[in-house]
């Protein structure tokens, strides 16, 4: 029997008169998440440090509600430019990666794309479960475009 392999993505961009440092300072630092994200994420915390960075490449976050959380780990980090990361916590979504792009704008200001792809664990879930992602990433994005700006 022939395993199918879905793949699903979203991507929600954003504008923010932020510049990309205040916006990368949010986003990396997973301990901060509970700060800006709520009500989404309520609890957050840094479980493991990164190699070259507090919230570098090897870093794990543990995000959510208690007592179900998630694990993410950083997989690339440039500094104010893109944080790459993936989901370690079993779901029923997998191959969870997702990355966050900063670019400045000619004028001040970042534009941001935060993009993602998973693979379904149950077959047939995948379009609800993107159009859930989606949802979620776009809710988070906007929280995230508010903390930068204050």
């Amino acid at each position: 029997m022939v395993e199918h392999r879905s793949t699903y993505a979203f991507e929600v961009t954003a504008s923010s008169t932020a510049d990309p440092a205040t916006i990368f300072a949010l986003v990396a630092d997973g301990g901060r998440w509970s700060e800006w994200a709520k009500p989404l994420v309520s609890y957050s915390k840094m479980v493991r440090a990164g190699e070259s960075a507090p919230a570098g490449v090897g870093a794990v976050r543990a995000l959510g509600h208690k007592p179900v959380l998630v694990r993410e780990e950083t997989l690339e980090y440039e500094q104010d430019r893109r944080h790459r990361y993936a989901l370690r916590t079993p779901g029923p979504i997998k191959d969870y990666i997702a990355e966050i792009t900063l670019t400045p704008r000619e004028g001040g200001g970042t534009d941001l794309v935060w993009r993602g792809s998973f693979g379904e664990r149950v077959p047939g879930t995948g379009p609800v479960l993107r159009l859930g992602m989606n949802k979620f990433i776009e809710a988070l994005t906007k929280k995230l475009v508010r903390a930068a700006e204050r």
